[in-house]
């Protein structure tokens, strides 16, 4: 059942909702206004995906409270977490995903205790 929310957690997250509901013609736009090749645009796409997907399987990690983007590979990590360790969790799963050639952890830890 866990398998199951990951897939269509990670589906959900990845953008692939709004081709499958008519959102193709909205995706030719956006690649038509990016200067990336589409196999870039398509590489960056596969890579924040994936990130995404090992945030939502991680118990460390809130997928909901951080934002990945990823530019010609150059991965920047937003949002907030509760800890260090989280923001530590964070940089380290996306490090070790493939076609990642750098990260940058723009993570801010808030303290939730106040």
């Amino acid at each position: 059942m866990r398998w199951i929310v990951v897939i269509v957690s990670v589906v959900a997250l990845s953008g692939c909702t709004a081709l499958a509901v008519g959102g193709a013609a909205a995706a030719g736009y956006q690649l038509g206004k990016d200067e990336r090749p589409p196999g870039v645009v398509a590489s960056d796409s596969a890579i924040t995906t994936k990130i995404k997907g090992k945030y939502v399987a991680d118990s460390i990690v809130n997928v909901f409270n951080i934002s990945v983007r990823t530019w010609e590979g150059t991965v920047t990590l937003g949002g907030t977490v509760g800890s260090y360790l989280a923001r530590e969790q964070a940089e380290a799963l996306a490090k070790e995903t493939g076609g990642v050639t750098a990260v940058n952890n723009q993570i801010i830890v808030e303290d939730k205790s106040q």
